[in-house]
């Protein structure tokens, strides 16, 4: 396979809301250039990029996906990747290893949630974009609405060089305003066009914004502008060129249209592609941190410097085992060579170099700088880690993805899995670090965390269809805690007479309460030797142990203080666990006189929907013991910012899909603790008694 030198390759990430067209858009760019043999659908299931069971059958990304396509003998690096938000922090990962972003807007909504979430992406790596306004082809679709939500979300710099010819059932193809040539194309999914004259009813309108464009291309050199000055235009070959400097500057952002699933503009996607996004060499270096010292450091992107490499994506194949994807910054690398990982401080031996199309691979010999590569069975290596020439070490600065917001609990269906389940789970969690899973000390259950409920019934379905293992999703058990809120001075003793040694210890303590947060204090006032020294352990390992199987329902009591201040002892039948029984027993007793309470986890809850659902959701969240903490608007999307306990938020998901109609989206992490209504405790502690019996019971 053929290699690519750094100034020949474009890497763009395909980011925007989802059911954009991105996945769609991708098949045609590939199709068009020869990379595929005929134009695949998403409703067909046969596209390159979305190749997981769970995204034919659902329809959507659920993972980022690597191609790529020659065009004007530019590699074009596409990196194709989801837009719900429970997949966007896969998204994330992906979009850092490229070098400029094209934003695909859905041209009947406009400017969406996660179109605004990618596009501050794409600013926090300082990348280059393109925008496309995708699916003119739709019913109600409108190029100049979609141009004014994405103005009035990001400003001027946003600029059309297309302007469509038709929409909806009339969209035939594009005008340029760049060389003021019309395109049209046939409506048969070929890709292919005739370059026109713009027909006449166009010609106001491209006239009035190719003048806009030329003025905006420019601003952005003083050369330009004052050829413009002189000339009141610009000639094609500036406008280019013009455009191309603004574009890498970041101070304009070229527009197009397309219809991905008619093929009809597709071909100036990849044009623009080519023509105005940078190199890897152009870009010139890439940052990191020497590891030593902790400084930055920069690495120029060239095959003469040094190999370095980041892995930005693991994919666990069942069959093939662990699918390392790697962006190569610097310096060659060969196939079958052993590399530094720098991450983990090991070398690692590269079996073969693979060009990856989606989920097909091809051997390639070697790679240069600015390229991407596929390697398969790593043993230590995983997402993040930097591969680099140990003499010149770089690792690059971990990417931050959302910590998870929703938590099931699972239970395997047969007993047999439940040590598949772990193994399984740890695969998965090396391709989506968003995933995470515990064992709960408390509950005892499996608990399986992720950015929504979509994103743990995808993971599930990956543990039944990759590893036979099949699993029960349950609602978790909210993890309440217990404290106390008076004060109490108690003793606790404990005496056994057995015929020979009998067991003595005995304990005076006091109870108070802490502030949230204080966990356990113990403080040891004994004088005079009322009791040893070497069994005054034993009674705080006492009350450490009660106090983690709860008073009042079970869960660990949290946020108080014990002062040991009294005591006796025998000299023959005292012993470390007679004092830990002593313990035990006082902070039961303190338990009863210090006004035990429990404590619930609340969560702060972002919810993003549009303004006509607000009043509703404001009263549902009322209604679940929710306290309103802001809200901020943002075009027509309403963000609700509140409090709310974690009890009431574990089916919250299904209710805001309902209520919204599907448009709303939602966010929670843990706050903090707070106490439980006096009525639904009571609910509680009396479901945890009959809990409790059947347990002894069985």
């Amino acid at each position: 396979m053929r290699v690519y030198e750094s100034d020949a390759i474009r890497n763009v990430g395909i980011v925007g809301h989802g059911a954009a067209g991105k996945t769609s858009l991708t098949a045609a760019m590939l199709f068009d250039s020869g990379a595929i043999n005929r134009l695949a659908r998403v409703e067909d299931g046969n596209t390159v990029t979305d190749w997981e069971d769970e995204e034919i059958e659902r329809k959507i990304s659920i993972g980022s996906s690597l191609a790529h396509c020659e065009w004007n003998k530019i590699k074009i690096n596409i990196l194709d990747t989801p837009g719900y938000r429970p997949f966007l922090g896969d998204t994330k990962l992906a979009l850092r290893a490229a070098d400029a972003a094209l934003l695909v807007v859905d041209s009947v909504a406009g400017v969406e949630v996660q179109t605004e979430k990618v596009w501050e992406f794409a600013d926090e790596f300082g990348q280059p974009r393109i925008v496309v306004i995708n699916k003119m082809d739709r019913d109600n679709a409108s190029f100049e609405r979609a141009m004014a939500s994405l103005e009035e979300t990001f400003g001027r710099t946003v600029v059309p060089v297309q302007i469509p010819i038709g929409a909806e059932k009339e969209f035939t193809g594009v005008i340029s305003l760049i060389d003021s040539k019309a395109c049209v194309f046939p409506r048969d999914g070929s890709g292919k066009f005739q370059e026109v004259e713009i027909p006449a009813k166009y010609k106001d309108e491209a006239e009035t914004a190719r003048g806009r464009l030329i003025e905006m291309v420019a601003e952005g050199s003083d050369e330009l502008m004052e050829k413009f000055f002189a000339e009141g235009t610009l000639e094609t070959a500036d406008i280019i060129a013009g455009l191309k400097e603004s574009v890498f500057k970041r101070t304009l952002v070229p527009v197009l249209c397309t219809s991905s699933t008619l093929n009809i503009g597709v071909p100036q996607v990849l044009n623009a592609i080519a023509d105005l996004l940078p190199s890897p060499a152009r870009i010139g270096v890439v940052a990191g941190l020497d590891p030593r010292t902790k400084e930055p450091v920069e690495r120029k992107i060239s095959p003469q410097e040094p190999y370095a490499a980041h892995v930005f994506k693991t994919i666990a194949d069942p069959f093939a085992g662990r699918i390392s994807l790697v962006r190569l910054y610097s310096g060659i690398m060969r196939s079958d060579t052993t590399y530094n990982n720098q991450t983990k401080e090991r070398t690692e031996k590269f079996g073969p170099l693979q060009m990856i199309q989606g989920k097909a691979m091809t051997p390639v010999g070697e790679v240069h700088a600015g390229d991407f590569f596929a390697v398969t069975k790593l043993r230590e290596t995983t997402t993040g880690d930097a591969i680099c020439d140990p003499a010149r070490p770089v690792v690059f600065p971990a990417v931050e993805i959302p910590e998870p917001s929703m938590t099931f609990s699972i239970e395997p269906k047969s007993r047999g899995d439940e040590d598949k389940i772990s193994n399984a789970l740890a695969r998965i969690a090396e391709e989506d670090p968003g995933i995470r899973y515990t064992r709960d000390a408390q509950t005892k259950q499996l608990l399986l965390s992720g950015a929504g409920q979509l994103h743990v019934e995808v993971t599930v379905a990956k543990l039944r269809k990759r590893y036979g293992v099949e699993v029960v999703l349950k609602t978790p058990k909210i993890p309440y805690r217990e404290t106390v809120r008076g004060r109490a001075d108690v003793q606790g003793r404990y005496k056994k007479q057995t015929g020979g040694h009998g067991q003595y210890g005995d304990c005076w303590i006091k109870m108070e309460p802490l502030g949230r947060g204080g966990k356990f204090e113990f403080v040891d006032e004994i004088y005079g030797g009322s009791i040893p020294r070497n069994f005054i352990p034993a009674v705080e390992k006492g009350i450490i142990e009660a106090a983690a199987k709860g008073f009042l329902a079970g869960y660990p009591v949290v946020d108080f203080k014990v002062i040991l201040y009294d005591g006796s002892y025998h000299p023959v039948d005292s012993s470390e666990m007679a004092f830990k029984v002593a313990g035990s027993l006082a902070f039961k007793k303190a338990m009863e006189e210090a006004n035990p309470v429990l404590l619930e986890p609340i969560m702060n809850v972002e919810i993003f929907a549009p303004q006509e659902y607000a009043g509703s959701l404001t009263g549902d969240l009322t209604s679940r013991r929710g306290r309103l903490q802001g809200m901020d608007m943002k075009r027509d999307i309403q963000i609700i910012k509140a409090q709310v306990p974690m009890a009431e938020m574990v089916s919250y998901a299904p209710v805001l899909t309902s209520m919204t109609g599907g448009r709303g989206t939602y966010h929670m992490e843990f706050s903090h603790y707070d106490e439980v209504p006096a009525h639904i405790a009571q609910k509680i502690i009396e479901e945890a008694s009959k809990e409790g019996k059947k347990e002894e019971e069985e």
